[in-house]
């Protein structure tokens, strides 16, 4: 699939209401994890700890950070779209995130996105994105939520 170009306000509006589109499958492993908790200094033994995963933790598997999920959505979301003609771009908040299904090393996330609004606010655009990261072959998704980002448009 190729990238949604949005080169102003008003090409962002046609797609209200609408899939922006999914990025590629990315393969979390176990390596991704455990450079994530150097990173965050979040070492819990249900991400590290592969042994001890496979006795005491109820997926049997250690899994990956919450946060490491999240932290991929930048990445993903540049797959799907690209922004120009502007001079700053402002990731305003995330509203109603819900982490929903554990993702364990091996398992493959992508990003499925949905315009629901844009408003103009005096030159500045509110975009709200729904963005659902999906497990590649499970029935419920690791995350979802609405990210807010305030495009600047020259």
């Amino acid at each position: 699939m190729s990238k949604v170009i949005i080169n102003s306000f008003e090409d962002f509006e046609q797609y209200v209401g609408k899939e922006l589109g999914a990025s590629d499958y990315l393969t979390v492993t176990q390596e991704r994890i455990n450079l994530f908790a150097d990173a965050t200094l979040d070492h819990q033994w249900i991400h590290v700890d592969t042994e001890r995963a496979k006795t005491e933790s109820p997926f049997k598997s250690t899994i990956a950070h919450g946060y490491l999920t999240l932290s991929l959505l930048p990445h993903l979301w540049n797959q799907i779209i690209e922004v120009n003609n502007t001079k700053m771009l402002i990731n305003y908040g995330i509203e109603k995130l819900r982490f929903n299904q554990a993702v364990l090393p091996g398992d493959e996330v992508r990003l499925v996105t949905k315009l629901q609004s844009i408003v103009n606010l005096r030159g500045v655009s509110k975009a709200e994105i729904k963005m659902t990261l999906e497990i590649k072959g499970a029935r419920k998704n690791a995350m979802e939520g609405t990210v807010v980002f305030l495009y600047h448009f020259v």
